[in-house]
């Protein structure tokens, strides 16, 4: 199935009124087939900038993503927030090519997983290359799965940059683990001076879906 997500990032001023929106949003999300991947819960910023909170959501494809955004029922939720944060959100197409070799024991499943968000202008595309190829063992070794790697997007609100990855893990333990390991910070030092580089490391949600 050739899914699509809705990749937020948030700056909540008034929590009130953003209650508010994370109520009336059920009836968009429900009608669209949404599901929440990750919905605040922990994270941490290990690169780059980024807002404090940070929201996953699934759909069944693309055209389905963006329908959800700019249906009626969406489009009144979200007047409840325009005050009450400022907002991120692209939607973008899976990534449907090669993945990690995975690891021949990698690390136990627990309830929610992690995801890496990385938001990415390369500067240098040639030298940009060998990262992206050296990063497959180290991601693989935690049980890492590519959902986005770069593809079609529409930026809908706020700003991001060009390129955007999203991974998933076993564990949101298992995503910090991968980052700090040796392996995955030699394949990052050669994307050193070759790109700016936004990443943080977020928890999945496992509460009630719309």
């Amino acid at each position: 199935m050739a899914n699509a997500y809705w990749i937020v990032h948030a700056d909540v001023t008034d929590h009130a009124s953003y209650e508010k929106y994370r109520i009336a949003n059920a009836e968009a999300f429900h009608k669209f087939g949404a599901t929440f991947l990750a919905r605040g819960g922990q994270s941490e910023r290990v690169e780059g900038q980024c807002r404090s909170r940070h929201v996953l959501i699934e759909f069944k494809d693309y055209e389905t993503a963006l329908a959800c955004y700019r249906s009626p029922e969406y489009q009144r939720a979200s007047a409840l927030r325009r005050s009450a944060a400022v907002l991120d959100l692209v939607v973008i197409a899976v990534y449907d090519g090669v993945q990690p070799p995975l690891a021949a024991e990698p690390p136990p499943a627990s309830s929610t997983k992690g995801y890496w968000v990385a938001h990415v202008d390369v500067t240098e595309p040639e030298g940009y290359k060998a990262y992206v190829a050296a990063d497959m063992d180290p991601i693989g070794g935690f049980g890492g799965r590519f959902l986005v790697r770069g593809g079609r997007f529409e930026n809908m609100e706020g700003a991001t940059r060009a390129r955007t990855v999203l991974v998933v893990f076993p564990s949101y333990e298992a995503a910090l683990s991968c980052y700090r390991s040796p392996g995955y910070q030699a394949a990052a030092g050669l994307r050193k001076g070759k790109a700016q580089f936004d990443l943080v490391v977020c928890e999945g949600y496992d509460g009630p879906q719309p």
